[in-house]
């Protein structure tokens, strides 16, 4: 079944799925480069060191970035101990389960919180290769 919607053709979709393939590809080489090479500088420079190494015309750097943040459980109850309430934030959150079950036993109205609801649609396009019908 040979079917074209717009300007769409066999070969394009073939193409998309060589290219999907080779992605995939190059993305583990990628990740297996980078483990090489990270593992080459943690034995010259140490670990989570900076540096740079030069071959011929190309120059290899690590970088080394840092970030910070609290841990949320550990950091609330060390500020409650300390009587620092005013450090804590109090979320409001919908609890989704007690929501629906509220919907459920007809506690909340059908429909009223329709404006409510996000819903997020995402179009995601796959192309697998089929056995060649004979």
């Amino acid at each position: 079944m040979d079917l074209k919607v717009g300007q769409v053709t066999e070969e394009m979709v073939s193409r998309f799925h060589e290219l999907n393939q080779l992605s995939k590809a190059i993305d583990a080489e990628l990740s297996e480069l980078k483990t090489k090479f990270n593992a080459h500088f943690d034995s010259v420079l140490g670990q989570s060191e900076k540096g740079e190494i030069r071959y011929g015309n190309y120059k290899l750097q690590r970088q080394i970035r840092k970030s910070e943040s609290f841990h949320n459980n550990k950091t609330v109850q060390k500020l409650e101990e300390l009587n620092l309430q005013d450090c804590i934030i109090t979320t409001k959150q919908p609890d989704k389960q007690k929501i629906e079950a509220a919907l459920t036993l007809g506690l909340i109205p059908y429909g009223e919180l329709d404006e409510c609801v996000q819903r997020k649609i995402t179009p995601v396009i796959v192309v697998k290769e089929t056995p060649t019908v004979k």
